[in-house]
């Protein structure tokens, strides 16, 4: 259950087999079918979540029911309610699996652990922080269309994983936007 894990982390830091080895007992293996909550609102988040198979989304309701998606976490991808992982504060959305998902949890002292061990991480942790600050920027100068380009970029297979609703939802325009954009990339010559 850890190999995409190791995959990932070779690739960004330099890690011994034996390093990985103690990294990996500090991991608590979850599996989530699809559907459930992860972590809702109104919870302190106590784990950082790397989804080694699956799909999970970031999501609140307002007082209509109405959905916003914040966040899509693939294989590969790490999520958390970040504030509320690192200030013990609850949460203010929910993670929800999309699919049937194989999860890797760690919690907030072992997280504290493995920056400490391995300071190249702290490197990967704070670029994080751009690309989601880059995320919010976007929502609110960027066209429709431009958003659902870079969507398909970041996750190229997210049509056919995702419902319609959530993908709009995702981009912050309407179903009927998100039909109209793609009908005009469509007949784009």
């Amino acid at each position: 259950m850890f190999e995409l894990l190791h995959k990932k982390n070779t690739e960004i830091i330099d890690i011994s087999e034996e390093e990985f080895e103690y990294a990996r007992t500090l991991f608590i293996p979850k599996k989530l079918k699809k559907k459930r909550i992860l972590i809702g609102v109104g919870e302190i988040c106590k784990y950082t979540v790397f989804v080694e198979k699956g799909l999970l989304r970031s999501f609140k309701t307002d007082d209509k029911g109405n959905e916003s998606i914040l966040h899509f976490a693939l294989s590969g991808w790490w999520t958390a309610d970040l504030y509320s992982f690192l200030t013990n504060e609850t949460t203010t959305f929910n993670i929800e699996a999309l699919e049937d998902s194989k999860l890797l949890l760690i919690t907030k002292p072992f997280w504290d652990l493995l920056l400490q061990k391995f300071r190249l991480l702290n490197t990967v942790v704070q670029g994080a922080y751009p690309k989601q600050s880059c995320r919010l920027m976007g929502s609110f100068t960027e066209t429709a269309e431009r958003k659902y380009k870079k969507l398909l970029r970041e996750f190229p297979d997210i049509l056919q994983r995702v419902p319609q609703h959530m993908i709009a939802s995702y981009l912050g325009i309407t179903r009927e936007t998100l039909s109209r954009i793609r009908s005009q990339i469509i007949t784009k010559p």
